[in-house]
């Protein structure tokens, strides 16, 4: 489940992104580095929300939710030991928007998985990063790149048409796809202001407070069940730590609009992801919905190497 400026989400991505390595200190392997970490984290996350599908029945869509975020929030709590002190209002700003965001994108995502099936899910919240990297992008061939992404998520949900699907999955999933832009943005603010991944953590800790009433409510003590508590450890770190993790330091190098175009892969991971753990089989659409995403993909990582090696030339 990576961005921009303050005033204007659109226009301030490609222009104060690119800083990233000089405050990161992290040059080394180029373009092709944060790219890797961004796929890293996409083959988690949606292995991890596979997982969580079979864990519904249990605790429901909220407690799955409260379990990710909690568990999430303790291991890296616990593993990065953020400083509470010596950050502006503004940092502390960033950071509770960002959590706010993050419970925001998880609630609505897994209210839609309770009512579709995933790869529809993902494939209708795909949709906010995907407008997120038109906006965000000044470049014309960045919008060729989203079309053609565009027109393979279209058709990865076009096996039986969106219209057989719950009007209240679609509108939860395409919520978390608003959400999940903003995510992105404020992941990327984020990540500049806090050292490490200091900042996620300490988002992170907020969207699980948040959260916490709502799976109390709904879920009780179903909660405190040992298999439970395991299986939702295993979903927070496949769909929060490690995912968050490494999208939070790919967009320290990776523009916003090549990381939303990266995002069109997700329909992709899962509908293999589905395959491999729920039995969900892929038809020959879907297969061909997966080249075009994977093609918009591979050309929005070749435009940016491109344009980097450009820059350094010059």
């Amino acid at each position: 489940m990576t961005l921009p400026s303050a005033e204007q989400s659109a226009s301030a991505t490609t222009t104060t992104t690119p800083a990233g390595p000089t405050s990161g200190g992290a040059r080394g392997p180029g373009s092709l580095g944060p790219v890797g970490l961004v796929l890293a984290g996409g083959i988690s996350v949606q292995f991890g929300g596979a997982l969580a599908v079979t864990l519904m029945p249990r605790v429901g869509a909220l407690g799955v939710v409260t379990l990710r975020l909690a568990v999430a929030a303790l291991v890296m709590l616990v593993v990065c030991r953020p400083r509470l002190r010596g950050h502006s209002r503004t940092d502390w700003g960033t950071v509770i928007l960002f959590g706010v965001t993050m419970a925001a994108m998880n609630g609505l995502f897994y209210q839609a998985l309770a009512r579709i099936p995933l790869g529809p899910a993902v494939t209708l919240e795909v949709l906010g990063p995907l407008a997120l990297s038109v906006l965000a992008s000044r470049r014309a061939v960045n919008m060729v790149w989203a079309g053609l992404a565009l027109c393979g998520v279209f058709l990865l949900g076009g096996g039986g048409g969106f219209g057989g699907l719950d009007p209240l999955g679609v509108a939860f999933a395409l919520s978390a796809g608003a959400m999940w832009a903003l995510y992105i943005v404020f992941s990327a603010r984020t990540g500049r202001r806090f050292p490490q991944a200091d900042g996620l953590a300490l988002a992170m800790a907020v969207a699980a407070v948040l959260f916490l009433p709502l799976g109390l409510v709904e879920s009780g003590t179903r909660l405190l069940d040992p298999t439970t508590i395991a299986l939702g450890a295993a979903v927070a770190v496949l769909s929060s730590v490690l995912p968050y993790t490494l999208e939070l330091l790919a967009l320290r190098r990776l523009p916003a609009s090549t990381f939303a175009i990266l995002m069109s892969l997700e329909p992709a991971i899962a509908a293999t992801a589905g395959f491999l753990i729920l039995d969900q089989t892929l038809s020959t659409t879907e297969s061909l919905a997966i080249a075009l995403v994977i093609g918009a993909s591979m050309g929005a990582v070749r435009t940016q190497v491109g344009r980097g090696k450009a820059g350094v030339a010059g």
